[in-house]
Order: structure tokens, then C-alpha cells, then sequence
């Protein structure tokens, strides 16, 4: 099997079979970085909702893709032969489907006793919610991120699915490969991977849960240093409407801010260090900052220690000066998406281009000589 790029994983054999989200980030993590990617799609096609999420993926760049029925016996003899010759399998259905097809940690690791064998799921494979249905915005709400995020007189606001499958769920089953990875090769040993969202989402809570138990912190969102209860760590509207974020923690970077909004020197100021002025203050900032638009104000802030930056929207963000400087996004067949990361001087990873369902039917069985 020939994986697409050069990376520090370049001769890493992985299997996933597809789904949608955190999994398939997970082996997008892993091609990016050079490994060869077999993607197990279903045969038929995806419509609606879940073709929608699914189709043409970005997060199935650089892979390779074999079409396969896994009710088929003869379809169960490919997958059984890409694992004899793989390092890392990915799956992400509910708890006891590998099993009842045949292909569960036991009969697998019996086969490839060396295997990593990845489970992404968003409760775990174990706990009365396991065999539950589920999506990105109930398992941060089980683990208190939801209900930590946003004002305190509005609803919880859900990042996306971004704090959940990507950061609590893929990138927490990346890691857990790795590390799996690295075992394996010392020792000859495999083992599963239970990658729950539930748990890699509680493990980002960490340092709040700290602040928590040392008092620094309230258990209600929107009153606290770093979730807008601190004016000068909020997001602010501007003349036209946009909105510039503040992150002026420091003294030296709230003095860098106050310069900025021409507010140094102004005596009338609420005192920052005491929360019971934040409200005066924010109004304040509120005030200065509707004064101009947001490219104006960037013009003010840019290259200064304010910590001060435009919120700009996704496509936005991919015409900034500094994103385009760094190349934090790139084209590919057309396509503005994010670039490789982390970066890597040695062994650098690529983009690679996304596959059609089975489009490497052909190449994948004659390698395994079948």
C-alpha cells in the first residue's frame, strides 16, 4: 500500500471504516501526515442528511477508498486481508456492531495480535448511555462544556461540532493511535483504543475544573475571566456591525488596549481588578468600539500587543494576511481548506486529494492479491 505523502507516519497502514465526524477526522489526522489510508465505504449511495455531511468529504482527503459489503462473505474476506496488513483500525459504530459482524477486538487482535484497534464512539463503550444514539451537542452537554459556554442570560451556545467530535473525539483518537502505535512497535502488543467524546471533552475541562476547586471560578457560564464575564476578554460590535474580539488578560497588554481606544490616562475608567465594575466597564468599551467599523479598528490594533483581532468569517479568514504569510489554508482540486498541522521540519505532511467512493477498488484487491 502506498500512502500519498512523505510525513512522519509514511509506512503506517491504517483501516477506517466510514462514518461521519470524529472518525473520519481521525483518519484524516493520520493521512495528513503521511499514513496510507484505506477507507471502507458502503456500497450504495448516501442521500439526504447523511449524504449531505458525508459526500465528498474534506475529512477523506488523502485516503484511498474500497467498496465493500460487510454482510457479504466474500466482502469480509477483503476487510480480514487489509487487517492482517494494517497497523491501525478505525470504526465508529455503536457498541457491538464489529462483534455481530465478525470483526470485534477478540477475532481481530487473534489475527493481527499487533493491532491498534481505534473505537471512536461518543458515550463509550461501556456506562448506561453506550448503546444510545447520540450527536456532538449531548455529549458536551453531559460533560458540562455546553452549559459553560455562552452569556449568562441566553442559552448555552454550541460551537458547532467542533469542541466535541473534532477536539473531545478524533483528535483524542489521533493521539490514542499513536501512543497505541508506539507500544505495539516496542513490544509487538496490540490493543483497543476506547476513544469516547464524553471523555476527551471532559479532559479540555481540565484547567476550568482547577479554577473551580481553587475558587478562581464560578460554576455558571458568562461571569468568569474566560468565558465574556471579564470586559476586557469579550468579543465587541463595530460601527458596520462586525465585531473585533479582546483578549487583554495581561496589564501590559490591557495598557496596549486602553492606549489603542484612547482611553490611557482616563481616570473616570471602572477599575478592571474589580468585578463588580465590569458591567460599567464593558459599557464603556462598548461605547468606544461602535465608533469605528472592524477593519478600521484592526488598522488601530494590528501589529500591537492589544490582543486585540477581527472576527472574521470563515471564508474571511482564508483572504488574511497572516493565514496567507504562514499558508494556513490551501487549495486542492479546487478547494480552500486548512493546510497540514502541526507542522514538521523533517518530515512534513500534505493535503491530499479526496477519493470517490471505491475509486480504488481495482488497486486495493491487487495489492492484496485478490
Amino acid at each position: 500500500m502506498a500512502g500519498h505523502g512523505a510525513g512522519p507516519l509514511q509506512g503506517v497502514r491504517v483501516v477506517e471504516f466510514a462514518g461521519l465526524g470524529p472518525g473520519p477526522f481521525c483518519g484524516m489526522l493520520l493521512a495528513d501526515l503521511g499514513a496510507d489510508v484505506v477507507r471502507i465505504d458502503r456500497r450504495g449511495a448516501r442521500g439526504g442528511l447523511i449524504g449531505a455531511l458525508g459526500a465528498t468529504s474534506l475529512l477523506d482527503r488523502g485516503k484511498r477508498s474500497i467498496a465493500l459489503d460487510l454482510k457479504d462473505p466474500d466482502d469480509l474476506t477483503v476487510v480480514r486481508a487489509l487487517v492482517e496488513r494494517a497497523d491501525v483500525l478505525l470504526e465508529g459504530f455503536r457498541p457491538g456492531v464489529m462483534e455481530r459482524l465478525g470483526l470485534g477486538p477478540d477475532e481481530l487482535l487473534t489475527l493481527k495480535p499487533s493491532l491498534v484497534y481505534g473505537r471512536m464512539t461518543g458515550w463509550g463503550q461501556t456506562g448506561p448511555l453506550a448503546t444510545t444514539a447520540g450527536h456532538d451537542i449531548g455529549y458536551i452537554a453531559l460533560t458540562g462544556a455546553l452549559g459553560a459556554t455562552g452569556r449568562p442570560d441566553e442559552r448555552p451556545a454550541p460551537p458547532m461540532n467542533l469542541l466535541g467530535d473534532f477536539g473531545g473525539g478524533g483528535v483524542f483518537l489521533a493521539l490514542g493511535a499513536v501512543s497505541a502505535l508506539l507500544h505495539a512497535r516496542a513490544t509487538g502488543q496490540g490493543q483497543v483504543v476506547d476513544a469516547a467524546i464524553v471523555d476527551g471533552t471532559a479532559v479540555l475541562t481540565t484547567m476550568i475544573h482547577g479554577m473551580l476547586d481553587a475558587g478562581v471560578w464560578q460554576d455558571r457560564r458568562g461571569v468568569n475571566l474566560l468565558d465574556t464575564g471579564a470586559p476586557f476578554y469579550d468579543v465587541y460590535r463595530c460601527a458596520d456591525g462586525r465585531f473585533v474580539a479582546v483578549g487583554a488578560l495581561e496589564e501590559q497588554f490591557y495598557a496596549a488596549l486602553l492606549d489603542g481606544l484612547g482611553l490611557s490616562g482616563d481616570e473616570s475608567l471602572p477599575d478592571r481588578t474589580d468585578p463588580r465594575r465590569w458591567a460599567a466597564l464593558r459599557d464603556r468599551f462598548a461605547e468606544v468600539f461602535a465608533s469605528r467599523t472592524r477593519d478600521e479598528w484592526w488598522q488601530v490594533f494590528a501589529g500591537t500587543d492589544a490582543c486585540v483581532a477581527p472576527v472574521w468569517s470563515l471564508l474571511e479568514a482564508t483572504r488574511d494576511g497572516h493565514n496567507q504569510e504562514r499558508g494556513v489554508f490551501v487549495e486542492v482540486d479546487g478547494v480552500r481548506q486548512p493546510d497540514v498541522a502541526p507542522r514538521f521540519s523533517a518530515t512534513p505532511g500534505s493535503v491530499g486529494p479526496v477519493p470517490a467512493p471505491g475509486q480504488h477498488d481495482a488497486e486495493i484487491r491487487a495489492e492484496l492479491g485478490l
